[in-house]
């Protein structure tokens, strides 16, 4: 259900973006949702240039990470992994004084970024943004970043329209590799450096919050992780949602879409645009036990998202029990 909007009365004069493309300083008073448009037309402004207003606000980017290399790790990293760092490099180069920049799944107090004092910065993803474009939301953190004084955090802010987005900023042809941690220490990374008593206080809360996770390394974008009942295998894929629903529903059908004795596929996320599907693993299963499985499924995948005959029944039903267990995360 859509929040209501607050009611507000007009205070300050703005100035509309078509008058400013044009080079008029319109003022246009601000006004609450059910108020006559300030266009003259009668109708409430919700009806009237709030609409595109408010679509234009509240309209979501569906792949926000689409043509940055590792768009899956950048899908994992924001929804599913805890801790893990992934060095970030820029179209046009480091600007002065800014020795490095780092993406970070997690930043103390949630800061959305930070400029440490040697001038490197910090980029938290794991955060709430004010738009339905996260890459521009990102961008527009990490701009502000590096232009903020070192040993400052960088808080939120809406980005202007037409802002760069992560797309602009970062150069396609960097790899994206991440490093997934077993805590937050990277927070500080000098041992002998002192963390202030609320930097330690969210360390230590974050430490206790955070599950086991490993990277796989036989396979692209595959993330083993522990928790008290069952391990899991949650593996972001690249492939268009319709299509891979298709290839599992095929394997599950035939009774190889499981990653060995004891485990199951149990569904699927759906998140940024892509499909994660989800394995429950025996809890004496570990990362390094999923390497070879995890690569013999590749395999039939890959044969299955070739085929393009029509699905039998059984495989139809098969999707349909896949189907019903997915779940949308953003």
């Amino acid at each position: 259900m859509a929040k209501k909007r607050p009611q507000t009365k007009a205070t300050k004069p703005r100035t509309t973006a078509g008058a400013r493309s044009a080079g008029v300083n319109e003022p246009v008073p601000v006004v609450g949702a059910r108020e006559p448009c300030p266009c003259g037309s009668g109708r409430r402004y919700k009806a009237c240039h709030g609409r595109a207003a408010s679509h234009s606000v509240t309209e979501l980017v569906q792949r926000p990470f689409e043509g940055l290399a590792g768009e899956c790790d950048w899908v994992a990293l924001r929804e599913l992994v805890p801790a893990a760092t992934v060095p970030l490099v820029l179209k046009d180069g480091l600007p002065e004084g800014v020795p490095s920049v780092t993406l970070a799944t997690v930043l103390p107090m949630a800061w959305p970024a930070l400029r440490r004092d040697d001038g490197s910065v910090l980029l938290g993803l794991q955060n709430d943004t004010p738009s339905g474009d996260l890459s521009r939301d990102l961008a527009s953190t990490l701009t502000r970043a590096l232009e903020a004084e070192p040993g400052t955090p960088v808080t939120g802010g809406r980005a202007e329209e037409g802002a760069a987005r992560l797309q602009d900023l970062l150069d396609p042809e960097a790899p994206f590799e991440p490093t997934v941690h077993s805590g937050f220490e990277f927070w500080v990374p000098d041992s002998s450096e002192q963390a202030s008593s609320e930097v330690a206080a969210s360390l230590e809360r974050a430490n206790a919050a955070a599950i086991p996770t490993v990277k796989l390394a036989g396979v692209d974008s595959a993330y083993w992780c522990e928790t008290p009942e069952k391990n899991h295998l949650r593996w972001v894929m690249p492939h268009p949602e319709e299509r891979l629903l298709d290839a599992l529903a095929r394997l599950h059908a035939a009774g190889a879409s499981s990653l060995g004795e004891g485990t199951r596929l149990v569904g699927s996320f759906r998140a940024h645009g892509l499909v994660v599907p989800v394995w429950d693993l025996p809890t004496g299963m570990g990362a390094e036990d999923c390497e070879k499985p995890a690569a013999e499924f590749a395999e039939r995948l890959a044969s299955a998202l070739a085929e393009d005959t029509p699905l039998t029944a059984e495989e139809r039903r098969a999707r349909g029990g896949l189907t019903n267990r997915q779940v949308t995360l953003s």
